[in-house]
């Protein structure tokens, strides 16, 4: 891709995208007009091209079926029509994750996020059953959501030459970072993959990913694109700048579990965050004190 930018077909979701928190009040409920508000901003001072909500950095595993339906439909309405909406759907339960697929696109949703069952550890013909019944439920686009640190259980290179055989299983969100893999699958099939590691956005871009599915970006978002934009652009010097200039924000934003960090960061910024929910707990003030400092480091303006 280096040289050109990529096509509205080797780019479906678009090039930037944040997996974006779930805003709450300070008493724990979810605040859909801080939703919106803050995917108001990412989308129109950070330059996401779109936004996954209710992944993992979104508290799914702690929101409510009926919670996520309505958190999808603010965001929706707030941008819907200047940004891919992407909702995560995936759980360790087929019925259940058909279910969520099934809401989301009468929500209006662009695409599905589907998440590696956890826990249950399926084999993996497993795993080509259960992604195949969930993109089977709805005629929505799929990306198949590949973290092994958090599921236990990777989708092997051989499972995803198969699954990219399905007309709606298009993409791969990669937290794996299997690179010879990745590279075997992406030459052999039109699978569209997105980086899913803030701290490798730049390698993956060498690979040949169209771009980020980004926790950082809820801060960087508008530089993450100047990288990708540099990159695409053949100007590999500049994006190599940008990726050192973020080393601090990349560290800081993961020096805890990145919804927690995410939602202080927001907080120094004046940005709807609000509190994690249990078992997650809030950032200390010494961890709030750290991440300032990190994030100035990174060139963030803080409030």
């Amino acid at each position: 891709m280096t040289g050109t930018q990529p096509t509205t077909a080797e780019a479906p979701f678009g090039q930037m995208l944040t997996a974006m928190i779930t805003p709450m009040t300070a008493e724990g409920a979810v605040d859909y007009a801080g939703a919106a508000r803050l995917a108001t901003y990412l989308v129109d001072e950070m330059r996401n091209d779109g936004l996954v909500i209710s992944g993992t950095t979104g508290e799914s595993p702690t929101t409510t079926d009926a919670e996520k339906d309505r958190l999808l439909r603010a965001v929706i309405e707030a941008v819907g029509d200047r940004a891919t909406v992407v909702a995560g759907v995936g759980t360790n339960d087929t019925a259940h994750t058909c279910e969520l697929a099934r809401q989301a696109e009468r929500a209006g949703a662009a695409g599905l996020l589907i998440v590696t069952p956890y826990y249950n550890k399926p084999p993996q013909s497993g795993l080509v059953a259960h992604f195949t019944k969930v993109a089977d439920c709805t005629g929505l686009p799929v990306i198949l959501y590949d973290i092994p640190g958090r599921t236990a259980t990777a989708i092997a290179t051989e499972t995803l030459l198969q699954l990219a055989e399905h007309p709606r299983i298009v993409a791969v969100k990669d937290a794996k970072e299997d690179l010879g893999g990745a590279s075997l699958v992406m030459t052999a099939t039109s699978l569209v993959y997105y980086c899913g590691t803030d701290m490798v956005n730049l390698p993956w871009l060498s690979l040949g990913a169209a771009g980020f599915i980004s926790v950082v970006g809820h801060v960087v978002g508008d530089r993450l694109h100047e990288m990708i934009d540099a990159y695409s652009g053949g100007r590999v010097g500049e994006a190599l700048e940008i990726h050192r200039a973020l080393l601090p924000v990349y560290t800081g934003m993961f020096r805890s579990q990145g919804v927690i960090m995410t939602k202080a960061a927001l907080g120094l910024l004046g940005l709807p965050g609000g509190p994690v929910r249990g078992p997650l707990l809030d950032a200390t003030p010494a961890e709030v004190d750290r991440l300032r400092a990190d994030l100035v480091a990174g060139g963030v303006k803080l409030k």
